[in-house]
């Protein structure tokens, strides 16, 4: 029973996510071809609010960020709400306006279709709840609202969920799935509970080329079925430091997956590079760092310039002097931003 009569607004706001096992490859519908494990940040994230009211005549859709219409986000949104109409079959009864807003910059190393398309997808499964007068339990509305975002951006499936995310099917993971991500904070070592990330801003320029583009130049990527190995070794293995606490056997794959990922687009065809000199600069001084004060920091980078320097709490007042004496010379002007592990989304009453 489902009733588009009604009108109403639903807002959550859902946290980006950095990968510490990167996936790179896709396959199927949004699929990926190995596993990978995330953290989720506490303050870097999207608030998105939905309204909703019965179809009318014109556009089914608008979508506002901070304030302005971004039509090409919107149109992304518009074929991603396509796909997902015989999920939900409601959807073609109403007109929405979104409004969504983050509290961190664009284009700054941090995933925003990660948090923007899970805190919809969240806001999706909450209308669900609504118009068919349901209610899931928990466990099914997030490994729901996981499945949804993933059709939206991959990586967003594990934005749905605070602390430590894994996303893929594994043989060492029960309950692991390529079509939605399962938390695995339960598990996690508390040393990594309250785990920091200073994002360092070395370019807020455009990459060159864009992720969905990198994903599918690993097709015919001549390295593609070792570095899928790789991943689900490393992934194995992540598993386990994060169960254990050790720092020295986390930052060695942090760092490895980093730099991997960052070679598979150099090895790709067409080839492409996303780092800049000042990151070879940063990932110098932070090895150098590390080795001479003895202490446990470790870098990793998504698909772009920018760097995640990830170190326990226990650490940050040895950590962030380095970064402002070391570090702050060779960032886009001088700025990083401050984040830690999160509690993961928040339904936002209005």
């Amino acid at each position: 029973m489902k009733n588009n009569t009604i009108s109403g607004s639903i807002c959550w706001e859902s946290p980006s996510n950095i990968a510490l096992v990167k996936y790179w490859g896709k396959k199927g519908n949004q699929l990926p071809c190995n596993p990978s494990i995330s953290m989720s940040l506490k303050n870097s994230i999207t608030r998105t609010k939905l309204d909703y009211e019965p179809k009318k005549a014109g556009d089914q859709l608008s979508f506002l960020f901070e304030g302005k219409r971004e039509t090409s986000f919107e149109k992304r949104i518009v074929k991603w709400f396509d796909s997902l109409a015989k999920e939900f079959d409601f959807l073609s009864g109403f007109t929405f306006s979104i409004y969504s807003e983050n509290t961190f910059p664009h284009s700054t190393g941090i995933a925003s279709s990660a948090s923007a398309m899970s805190s919809l997808a969240l806001c999706l499964c909450s209308l669900e709840e609504v118009v068919r007068g349901v209610s899931l339990n928990e466990s099914e509305f997030f490994q729901k609202a996981s499945r949804i975002a993933r059709l939206g951006s991959g990586s967003a499936s594990r934005s749905v969920y605070g602390g430590f995310a894994a996303w893929g099917e594994s043989k060492v993971l029960s309950k692991s799935s390529d079509e939605f991500a399962v938390s695995f904070s339960d598990h996690v070592n508390p040393i990594f509970q309250d785990f920091q990330d200073a994002i360092l801003l070395v370019s807020s320029e455009k990459k060159e080329v864009s992720s969905t583009v990198g994903h599918q130049l690993m097709e015919n990527h001549p390295y593609a079925k070792a570095r899928f190995a790789q991943a689900n070794d490393n992934f194995e293995k992540t598993l386990g430091i994060l169960k254990s606490g050790d720092l020295n056997a986390f930052i060695e794959i942090l760092e490895n997956e980093a730099l991997s990922l960052h070679g598979l687009m150099m090895n790709s065809t067409p080839s492409f590079t996303l780092m800049k000199p000042n990151t070879l600069e940063l990932i110098d001084r932070i090895r150098a760092f590390r080795k001479t004060h003895n202490v446990p920091l470790g870098f990793t980078l998504d698909a772009g310039p920018n760097i995640h320097l990830l170190f326990p709490k226990s650490d940050k007042k040895k950590v962030l002097p380095f970064i402002e004496s070391e570090l702050v010379p060779f960032l886009e002007n001088g700025k990083y931003i401050l984040d830690e592990a999160g509690s993961g989304p928040q339904k936002i009453k209005i």
